[in-house]
């Protein structure tokens, strides 16, 4: 991979500090782990994108391969998001009577949402460093609910505070059960 630019850096910087904050809030490192940038290309190729933006690739290194909490019940990394996920995405987009994307074929899938529902970047986006993320849902169309890769990733964090609180609670009145959501959750 090339050296960033400065866009690229800062784009790559706002993702490891949304983060690194998350972590600071109780979520487990081991609970996530990162894809290589072999395995990012990979998964552009098979998706036949355009690119990989710098704020998605920094997105796929820190959470690409076990995305843990982020975004739990969707699927998100290079195993889980390949070919299968863009042709269902454009199949999704076929349907739609109005397709505002500049470029459906080259855009970039980042989650899936059981076959109905994508999070994307348009074709004619992903070389930006930081371009919006568009959602297609099958039945409602394309919509443009994040300015930006980093705005998204901030907006899916997993709300570990929360988890932690109700963990903490759980145990204050004696609850021992453990549910799946808390092998993710450190309480020290």
């Amino acid at each position: 991979m090339s050296v960033l630019q400065p866009d690229e850096q800062t784009a790559a910087g706002a993702i490891r500090a949304t983060f690194e904050r998350v972590l600071s809030e109780g979520l487990k490192p081991e609970s996530v782990t990162g894809a290589s940038d072999e395995q990012i290309d990979a998964m552009a190729a098979e998706q036949g994108a355009a690119g990989v933006p710098a704020a998605a690739r920094e997105v796929l290194r820190l959470i690409g391969v076990n995305h843990g909490l982020w975004l739990a019940g969707s699927s998100l990394g290079v195993s889980a998001v390949g070919a299968k996920s863009k042709k269902n995405a454009l199949a999704t987009l076929a349907q739609l009577d109005d397709n505002p994307l500049g470029d459906a074929e080259g855009m970039l899938v980042l989650t899936e949402h059981q076959s109905y529902t994508y999070h994307v970047v348009d074709g004619t986006d992903v070389n930006q460093a930081d371009p919006s993320v568009r959602g297609i849902t099958e039945g409602e169309g394309v919509v443009k609910y994040w300015p930006s890769v980093t705005n998204w990733f901030e907006n899916i964090e997993p709300g570990v505070k929360k988890y932690r609180s109700r963990l903490r609670l759980m145990r204050q009145i004696g609850d021992t059960s453990t549910p799946p959501w808390a092998e993710h959750i450190n309480l020290d």
